[in-house]
């Protein structure tokens, strides 16, 4: 049975009644590594985040488990498409007949047709592909709803508004509720697992960006927030220090990354490299093996080498 998490909205002035359920999807059987989160209230209830296709069967126990039959769930909100956020989310419109799903525009076209994007993956994880991810099926047309900045969506009980916020992924977007001061952050506001006193930064290719990720966690800042919850994992209440912890964090990391490709590493050293880091940045506070474990499965240092590499080669660093 998947595990839930309940909370109050945040003790905004969101309607009465309206709940934030973390659903923990047991990705790859381990706890708190992803999250889905169910929004309950005005007879209607929304997902943020679908997880991917390998954990649709723990995302409908979890919604079974909370009393939410399939027809109640009216939107999925997607941060953005990549797989652990938005695999699952062609099969959930099969699942959920009234549910619709909404996508900044940049990424609306994969979920349309997923082929290319899924192209890209298969290179990477080849024969893993499918324990990690599952499958990944298109969303019908007439069940997708393109988002642009400052879009407002009204979702069991409560006004989200979309925040575009480029820097992990050019079509990414957090869902801001003003009224409860929180703000549902996808990556952008990077990972912290429960038990890790760190905030990490997720930088995968291909489209990672800096400048444009330090404009977002501004933007973050400027908003009136109690809660940040994170795909990875859950609610965090210390929104200023996290933020500035994680702005800190992905230059330091970017630092480390393009001095050894300056000195001629190979990317599997500066995987070396970066995992030694982030060990470091770790080991004050975590003795947990298990723990360090599920930080590497959703944010693999292989991967957020790679992220870097592509980032400064594209700004002509050699």
């Amino acid at each position: 049975m998947a595990r839930r998490e309940t909370s109050t909205n945040g003790g905004g002035a969101t309607a009465p009644g309206c709940t934030t359920e973390t659903l923990d999807l047991h990705f790859q059987g381990r706890p708190h590594a992803i999250a889905s989160f169910l929004l309950s209230g005005d007879g209607e209830a929304a997902l943020i985040e679908s997880g991917p296709g390998s954990t649709l069967t723990a995302l409908m126990r979890g919604l079974a488990a909370s009393g939410v039959e399939p027809e109640l769930v009216t939107k999925i909100l997607l941060t953005h498409i990549h797989l652990d956020h938005a695999g699952a989310a062609g099969e959930l419109t099969e699942l959920l007949p009234n549910a619709v799903v909404y996508v900044h525009g940049i990424g609306a076209p994969h979920l349309l047709d997923p082929s290319r994007l899924l192209r890209s993956a298969d290179r990477i994880y080849g024969d893993q592909m499918d324990p990690l991810w599952g499958t990944m099926h298109p969303v019908p047309e007439k069940r997708l709803v393109v988002l642009e900045d400052g879009d407002v969506v009204e979702a069991a009980g409560r006004t989200l508004r979309a925040i575009y916020t480029p820097g992990h992924a050019s079509h990414h977007v957090a869902f801001h509720d003003a009224d409860a001061g929180v703000l549902f952050a996808g990556d952008v506001a990077g990972v912290r697992l429960p038990g890790l006193d760190r905030v990490m930064p997720p930088t995968p290719p291909p489209e990672l960006n800096l400048e444009l990720w330090s404009e977002s966690i501004n933007r973050m800042l400027a908003l009136d927030l109690n809660t940040l919850y994170l795909t990875h994992y859950g609610p965090v209440h210390n929104v200023a220090d996290h933020l500035d912890e994680l702005h800190i964090r992905m230059y330091s990391w970017g630092e480390l990354v393009l001095g050894g490709m300056r000195a001629g590493k190979s990317a599997e050293q500066l995987a070396a490299d970066l995992e030694q880091r982030a060990d470091d940045d770790l080991a004050a506070t975590v003795r947990d093996p298990e723990l360090r474990a599920r930080f590497r499965l959703v944010s693999g240092n292989a991967m957020n080498v790679a992220g870097y590499l592509r980032y400064y080669t594209k700004r002509g660093e050699r």
